[in-house]
Parts: structure tokens; C-alpha cells; sequence
């Protein structure tokens, strides 16, 4: 069941949210001893939240469409009096205090939090593998990766273990994870949602939002993490196909994808050209710079933020994470400052190719979900670093800061699924949202 599909039978009463919530948990008892998508379970929480959400509800005070829906915090957002890890025994001491912004507003929408989700340790990879609770696993496969960072928020959404769940997004840790596990995730523009109470990763490029089962869920929640006085639109109509004009990222975004993720991607923006959308090719000049102005900036970020544990508990990192670690202490002042200058051409760069169209297209993830463990993976041009790849096509859009969602496209013919990624323009995140509304139509009519 979707958010979408809940909400309005919990409005009238039809269902109750503590069904729903002990629905949930049931599959977190079920699944998550072979995926591992929760560090914490909050069941008592979640029943005495989810029996107050249907008094009040009774009581005829329905705060909107989230009110008694079961959501999980991927372990990186405080919720108050419960530990936040970030998948890391660095912080296995620590307990939240307060809330932080975005779960203290989900919690006033009426959100029934069931639990934290699994993640790369301190959000620092790709694959979810590493974690102080070991790593999670891709619900489509058991043997492959889930995508990360927010792996565990994706497979909690996938299952049905939560119906909604928050993720975090610093080169691609919302998208990546929604492309590999089949679901949505929305990455909002940079500065549109708080980060206050969530641990960084890179202050500079850090975004928090919502993963979901459909491009609808994702907007209702998105529309609940903002404050109260921002709130746009309860809900969204889609844009009309017709006339629909997208940028297609050619070049250095297409280089380098799995045949697969390259068959049907093109498959899918040919299908949509025949709906009525006008697809022109655009480009990112100076794409090619974009990992070496990210590298220095998340590990600059990074290096600073862990200084004082990487030497006080550098035992109590994973292995893989305190390596990326060490390695940033490396980054001088003058590439960080370099770097800093690069994202801000990236930023005009991508302005400049929305010029003209509603938004760009692209894959989300260059490659299906990788094999658990997996270095390397075949793609376009020879094989290249799993980390690499993962990052390829959302990395730019968390330097340019523009709002961009993954939504699922397709699968490979072994059943793994593959995402379509679309980026807006600054300030019109709606508008991207109706066109994913639009193109989520026609890939199910087409499919």
C-alpha cells in the first residue's frame, strides 16, 4: 500500500493506523534478519504513536496525509531519546536530545516513526557494505548491494517494512539506493530542506529527502519536511506529456553505462519522444572536472568534521571508511578552494542546460545494482571502480544543487531494476515533480 492509497481511507477511518503500523513492523520482523534495513526497531513507540494517531483522527483532528502513516529515519536524523549511530561505533554512545528539524516535522504531520534504517557508515560510501551492523542487502537480491548511502531506507520502502522513509543525498545516497531497489527518491534543490540534527557528510553539498513507492508519495512527504509556512501544494497534477521538453545529458553522462542500464534508458526516452516529448541533446562542458571537485570537497568536508575521532577511536571506524579518511587529511586548502570555484561553474554549467526544456534526463545509476563485495563492474569502455560508477550520474546535481528524482524505468533481464533520473531548475521543484508524474505515467502505459 502506498502512502497515497492509506491516507485517505486513515482520514475517514476505514483503516487504523495501528493495523497499518503493526503491518510494518510484522515485515521488519520478518525481513530484516536477512536484509538488515533497521539498526533500531521502535515497536512500542511506534503501536502507542500510531493508537494516538487514530483517537485523534476519531476525534476528528487529521492533521493531513502522513497522520498515522508508518515512516522510518535512516540512522543519520536524531529522534529524540533514541541513539543515532550513523551505522558507526563511534557513536554508539550517543543519544539524541532533541529532534532534528525534518523528523520534528514529520512528527507534527503525524508520522508514526518504526524505526532507524542501516547505512554506509557516517553516509561515506555507495553500496551500504559498510556498517558497524553489518551490511544490507538488495531485497530484489539478496546477494547484490541495495545502493547507498541510505540503503536501508530504500529496501524499508521496497518491503513494505515502512511506508515512508528519509534519506540523505551527498553525491547520490537518495537516487542511487531508489535506482537499485526499484523505488523513487527525491534529491530536493540544495538548501530546500533542513540539516539541522542530521550528521554530516559534506556541509557543502549535503541534502535530506524522501524515498518512496511512487513519485506522489515522495512529493507528499517532501511537502512535510518543509516548514509549515513553505508548504506548497497537498497535492500535484501531472504535467501534460504533450509538449513535455527534456535535455538529454549526452557526453560524458552516457560514456560509461552498463549495456543494460543503456538499452533501456534510451528505450524509455524514445518511447517518451513518441508520447509527444521533445527531447534535444544538451551538455555539461566541463563534466569531466566533476569528480575531482567532489572528491576534494566531500573529503576536505569530512576531514574536518572527523579530526578529532579518526585520531582519539580509529579502531572504531569499518576499515574501508577510516582508508577515505585518512585519505582526506590530505586535501590542501588550496584544492578545497579550487574545488569550491569548480562547483559553482557546475552550477551555471547546468543552468545553462536547462535552458530551454522543463528538465534533464539521464540514468540515475550507471550500473544495476552491484554484486556484495563487487571492486569492479563491467560497463561501456572496460571495467571501472564500483564507487565510481555509483556516483557518475548523480554527483553533478549535488555540486549544481538542482532538485532531481530517480524513478524506476525498467529492469534488466535479470530482473534488477534500473532508474531514470530527471533534474530540474532551481526554485521549481513542483514543476520537476509534475513532469516525474507525467513520465511515471507513461513508462507504466508503456510497460
Amino acid at each position: 500500500m502506498t502512502i497515497a492509497e492509506a491516507a485517505p481511507r486513515l482520514s475517514r477511518g476505514a483503516l487504523k493506523s495501528e493495523k497499518l503500523t503493526e503491518e510494518c513492523l510484522s515485515r521488519i520482523e520478518e525481513l530484516n534478519p536477512k536484509l538488515n534495513a533497521f539498526i533500531t526497531v521502535t515497536a512500542d513507540l511506534a503501536l502507542a504513536a500510531a493508537r494516538k494517531a487514530d483517537q485523534d483522527i476519531a476525534g476528528g483532528r487529521y492533521l493531513g496525509p502522513l497522520h498515522g502513516i508508518p515512516v522510518s529515519l535512516k540512522d543519520l536524523l536524531d529522534q529524540k531519546g533514541l541513539p543515532t549511530t550513523a551505522a558507526s561505533l563511534v557513536r554508539k554512545d550517543h543519544i539524541a536530545s532533541a529532534d532534528a528539524d525534518v523528523t520534528a516535522s514529520l512528527r507534527a504531520a503525524g508520522a508514526v516513526f518504526v524505526g532507524k534504517t542501516n547505512l554506509h557508515e557516517f553516509a561515506f560510501g555507495t553500496t551500504t557494505e559498510d556498517s558497524a551492523f553489518g551490511l544490507a542487502r538488495n531485497p530484489v537480491d539478496a546477494t547484490r548491494s541495495p545502493g547507498g548511502s541510505s540503503g536501508g531506507s530504500a529496501i524499508a520502502i521496497a518491503t513494505g517494512m515502512s511506508l515512508g522513509t528519509v534519506g540523505t543525498d551527498t553525491g547520490g545516497s537518495i537516487r542511487i539506493p531508489a535506482a537499485a531497489c526499484g523505488i523513487v527518491g527525491l534529491k530536493p534543490e540544495w538548501g530546500q530542506v533542513s540539516v539541522a540534527g542530521v550528521v554530516p557528510l559534506s556541509r557543502q553539498l549535503d541534502h535530506v529527502g524522501p524515498l518512496a513507492a511512487s513519485v506522489t508519495d515522495a512529493w507528499i512527504q517532501y511537502n512535510s519536511m518543509l516548514p509549515r509556512d513553505r508548504h506548497a501544494a497537498a497535492s500535484l497534477e501531472a504535467a501534460p506529456l504533450q509538449g513535455l521538453r527534456l535535455g538529454m545529458l549526452t557526453g560524458y553522462l552516457f560514456d560509461r553505462l552498463d549495456a543494460d542500464v543503456e538499452r533501456v534508458t534510451l528505450a524509455t526516452i524514445e518511447s517518451l519522444r513518441k508520447m509527444g516529448v521533445t527531447v534535444s541533446e544538451v551538455a555539461i562542458p566541463h563534466a569531466t572536472d566533476m569528480p575531482a571537485i567532489y572528491l576534494h570537497l566531500v573529503f576536505g568536508d569530512a576531514a574536518e568534521y572527523h579530526a578529532r575521532t579518526l585520531v582519539s577511536r580509529p579502531g572504531d571506524y569499518t576499515a574501508n571508511v577510516r582508508l577515505r579518511l585518512e585519505m582526506a587529511r590530505y586535501v590542501l586548502a588550496e584544492d578545497y578552494v579550487r574545488a569550491l570555484r569548480g562547483k559553482a561553474i557546475i552550477a551555471a554549467e547546468v543552468d545553462r542546460a536547462l535552458d530551454g526544456v522543463d528538465a534533464l534526463v539521464l540514468p540515475s545509476l550507471s550500473i544495476p545494482a552491484p554484486p556484495i563485495g563487487a571492486s569492479t563492474m563491467p560497463v561501456k569502455g572496460g571495467p571501472e571502480a564500483v564507487r565510481t560508477l555509483m556516483l557518475r550520474c548523480t554527483q553533478p546535481f549535488n555540486l549544481s544543487g538542482h532538485p532531481a528524482i530517480s524513478l524506476p524505468s525498467g529492469t534488466t533481464p535479470a530482473g534488477l531494476p534500473i532508474g531514470l533520473q530527471l533534474v530540474g531548475h532551481k526554485g521549481r521543484t513542483p514543476a520537476l515533480v509534475q513532469a516525474a508524474l507525467a513520465v511515471e505515467r507513461a513508462i507504466a502505459n508503456a510497460g
